[in-house]
C-alpha cells in the first residue's frame, strides 16, 4: 500500500491518494483534480474511488469532476443527502482496493456527516485512518460551522456533544499505533490548536491532544465551543457547492475574460504589491495582495455572490489568483481580469511614521486583527477594534475627526483594511501602519 499527501498551504488542507497494485482512491480532493491524475499516471493506477469526509466548507471539492471524468465511484456519507451520483459510505461499509480495506466510521462532530476512513491492511491488522476534519493533529473540529449551512444543520452544541461520543467511543478505541493523517493543518479555520505536524498516530493523540483528555461532556462541550476563530463567508457557500458538485476547474479558471473595461463604482480587488498599489490605483479598490492565504481573506471579505474585477501586476499573477479563487468556488465571481487598467490615479498616503509613534493620540487606530488576537491584547489602548472580515459592515463606527490608521499584526490585512476604508472614507487622510506595527508591544 502507498500513501501519498497533498498539502496546499493556502487552505491548510491536506487530501490523500491510496494505491494498491494498480488501483487509487482519492480521498478529500482539493478543487483542481490534476495532482490526481498525474500521481495515477506516475504509478499506473486507475483512480476507482473518492471519498468525502463531509461536505467541506472550507474548499471546493473536485470528486464530480474526478467521478465525470474516470469513472471512479463517489463515497460520502448518506447523511449528507448530496445531489451527485455516488454510494452511501457508513457504519459497516467497507471498500475493497484489492487485497485491503477501506472502512466507514462515522464520527459526526464537526458536521453531522461527517466519517472516518480505518484503513485494514493485506494481513487483516488496522494500520491507518483518515480522520477527515473530526481529529486533528493536537486538536479535533470545531462544531460551529453546520448551524445554518447545508441541508442538514445542527446547533454547535449538539454537534459538541456528538464530537465527545465519536473520539471517545469509537477513535480512542482504536489501537495506539494507528496512524491518523487528518484533513488539515496549522492555519484551518476548521479548528483551532492544530500541531504543525501533518500526521500523528492514535497513541500521541491520546497523549497530547487536549480534547481526548479525562473531563465528561459538559466540560468537553465547553471547552469545544470556546475560542474559535472567525466563520468566513465563504463557508455556507461551500457547504451547498459541495453538496451538488462543483463545475470542471480549467474550464471555469480559463473561461475569464482579460480584456474588458471596469465598471464605475464596480468591486474592485486589487492583487499588486503594496507598493505598487500606493502608487496608483483605481478608487475604491480593496488591496488584497497574494500571498499563502489570498483565498481565504477573499472569501472572508467578499460575500459568495458579489461579482468583482481582478487586477494583478501581470498575466501569470493573475493566472495564480484565479486559480485560488477557483479553490473555494469565487472564479465565478470574476467579471474581468486584467493587469493593464485605465483610470489608476487614486494614491495612498505616506504615513509620518515618527509623528504617530509620538503622538498617537492624534489619530484614530484602527485594528483589524481577528477577535482572538484582540483578546490578547491591544497594542495601542485607545484602537478601535475592526476585524477585517467585519470592516466592510462596520464602516459607520469609524470617527472622522483625525487621520486614520489601520494596523494587523504583520501588514497584510491592514494594507487590505486601510484600502477599504480609503474607498469610504474621505474627509481625512488614511494610513497603513504595514510591517512597522512589529515595533509595538502588546498591552495586557
Amino acid at each position: 500500500m502507498f500513501i501519498n499527501q497533498f498539502y496546499d498551504k493556502g487552505l491548510a488542507h491536506a487530501s490523500y491518494a491510496v494505491i494498491r497494485a494498480g488501483k487509487m482512491i482519492v480521498i478529500d480532493p482539493a478543487r483542481d483534480p490534476q495532482p490526481y491524475y498525474d500521481l495515477a499516471t506516475l504509478h499506473e493506477a486507475d483512480i476507482v474511488g473518492v471519498i468525502e469526509t463531509h461536505l467541506h466548507a472550507d474548499f471546493v471539492s473536485s470528486h464530480l469532476e474526478i467521478h465525470q471524468t474516470t469513472g471512479a465511484t463517489v463515497y460520502v456519507s448518506k447523511v449528507a443527502h448530496v445531489d451527485y451520483p455516488h454510494e452511501t459510505f457508513d457504519d459497516g461499509d467497507v471498500i475493497s482496493l484489492v487485497d485491503i480495506k477501506l472502512k466507514a466510521i462515522n464520527t459526526p462532530g464537526h458536521s453531522p456527516d461527517s466519517i472516518c476512513i480505518l484503513v485494514e491492511d493485506e494481513n487483516g491488522r488496522d494500520t491507518t485512518i483518515f480522520t477527515g476534519d473530526t481529529l486533528f493533529v493536537g486538536d479535533v473540529g470545531r462544531p460551529d460551522l453546520r448551524e445554518t449551512a447545508g441541508n442538514v444543520t445542527a446547533k454547535k452544541e449538539e454537534l459538541a456533544k456528538q464530537m465527545y461520543h465519536s473520539t471517545r467511543e469509537k477513535l480512542m478505541k482504536l489501537t495506539t499505533d494507528v496512524v491518523v493523517y487528518p484533513a488539515h493543518g496549522p492555519g484551518s479555520l476548521c479548528g483551532k490548536n492544530m500541531s504543525p505536524d501533518l500526521q500523528s498516530t492514535i497513541g500521541r493523540e491520546l497523549r497530547e491532544n487536549y480534547a481526548l483528555q479525562l473531563m465528561d461532556e459538559l466540560k468537553f462541550v465547553n471547552l469545544l465551543i470556546a475560542d474559535q476563530p472567525f466563520v468566513p463567508r465563504y463557508f455556507g457557500f461551500d457547504v451547498e457547492t459541495n453538496k451538488a458538485g462543483a463545475s470542471a476547474f480549467n474550464a471555469g479558471v480559463e473561461g475569464i475574460t482579460h480584456t474588458a473595461t471596469i465598471e464605475k463604482g464596480a468591486l474592485v480587488i486589487d492583487n499588486r504589491p503594496k507598493k505598487d498599489f500606493v502608487q496608483g490605483h483605481i478608487k475604491g479598490a480593496i488591496n488584497l495582495q497574494d500571498g499563502e492565504k489570498f483565498e481565504t481573506w477573499l472569501g472572508s471579505i467578499l460575500n459568495a455572490d458579489e461579482q468583482f474585477y481582478l487586477i494583478g501586476a501581470d498575466r501569470e499573477a493573475l493566472d495564480i489568483a484565479i486559480k485560488k479563487a477557483a479553490k473555494i468556488g469565487y472564479e465565478k465571481n470574476i467579471k474581468a481580469a486584467l493587469n493593464n487598467v485605465d483610470g489608476q490615479t487614486q494614491t495612498s498616503p505616506e504615513l509620518n511614521f515618527e509623528d504617530f509613534k509620538e503622538n498617537p493620540d492624534n489619530y484614530t487606530i484602527i485594528d483589524v486583527r481577528n477577535h482572538s488576537e484582540i483578546a490578547k491584547g491591544k497594542l495601542f489602548k485607545n484602537a478601535i477594534p475592526i476585524p477585517l472580515p467585519e470592516l466592510r459592515d462596520r464602516l459607520n463606527e469609524i470617527p472622522t475627526g483625525k487621520p486614520i490608521v489601520v494596523h494587523c499584526a504583520a501588514g497584510y490585512r491592514s494594507a487590505a483594511g486601510s484600502s477599504i476604508i480609503e474607498g469610504a472614507i474621505t474627509q481625512v487622510p488614511v494610513y497603513d501602519l504595514s510591517e512597522r506595527i512589529n515595533g509595538f508591544a502588546v498591552k495586557k
